[in-house]
């Protein structure tokens, strides 16, 4: 198994979903983990359940849209834990529909809280990593960027691209610093996924027939699980790259 004994690991949106199952992965590796999110409550509960498997946490309840707030998340990361060694941008407000339906408010909100609370928070940790001899950072995108059709994925998809863009040149530019930047695309069973399976039905039946592997994956055995995998030693050559999390669904090439 991965090993981050030793390491600090800040996640956003780690209250639910994705971002904790990722939580929940890393510090079953070793690694404390502060977990950010705008709900306390929920939030809580992620450290619990890490608490109870022996394991350290810290909730900080903030906001990505808020520079101010991201400021303070790694403070807090920092001052409780002693340092930071991997960051975590899972969080974020998705704006979908067609181009005519999506507002510029959601619009606007869906690249406040991807790409620029990435680009914010990535320089916010890294000094903080650099000060550790390096480190790994970890942002979320979607296949969505790369559908086949798509209709009512637009705005959505030009978020998670710009993600994707950010990714590659903090891999370039911060390669020296020994930090690791890397993509995950994943397919989990999200509060986010359910909710779309549960409006969309039709539509969804006809995209879960194209996964190879048949499902949806698992929030901390498959996407967690990958992520700390991503951090550990065994794939320290390995940066830049978008990697789908999705049972071979997406074709990233």
């Amino acid at each position: 198994m991965t090993d981050l004994r030793d390491k600090v690991a800040l996640v956003t949106g780690a209250g639910q979903g994705v971002g904790q199952g990722i939580a929940l992965a890393l510090a079953n590796a070793g690694a404390a983990v502060a977990v950010s999110g705008r709900t306390a409550a929920k939030l809580e509960q992620t450290c619990d359940a890490i608490r109870e498997r022996g394991g350290r946490a810290l909730p900080i309840a903030g906001d990505v849209k808020d520079p101010a707030s991201l400021g303070e998340m790694v403070a807090a990361a920092v001052d409780a834990f002693g340092g930071l060694d991997i960051v975590v941008n899972n969080a974020q407000e998705v704006p979908l529909g067609t181009l005519l339906e999506v507002t510029d408010d959601a619009f606007v909100a869906g690249f406040e809280s991807g790409p620029l609370a990435s680009f914010r928070l990535m320089k916010l940790a890294h000094p903080h990593l650099v000060a550790r001899g390096g480190g790994t950072i970890i942002n979320l995108a979607s296949s969505a960027g790369i559908r086949w059709d798509m209709t009512g994925y637009g705005a959505y998809a030009a978020v998670k691209q710009a993600v994707r863009s950010l990714t590659r040149a903090a891999a370039a530019e911060w390669g020296r610093d020994g930090i690791r930047v890397l993509t995950v695309a994943p397919h989990a069973e999200s509060p986010g996924l359910k909710w779309w399976v549960e409006n969309n039905p039709e539509e969804a039946e006809a995209f879960f027939r194209t996964i190879p592997l048949a499902r949806i994956g698992r929030l901390e055995e498959d996407i967690g699980r990958a992520v700390a995998a991503l951090c550990g030693p065994d794939l320290a050559y390995l940066t830049g790259a978008t990697i789908p999390l999705d049972g071979g669904q997406a074709n990233f090439d």
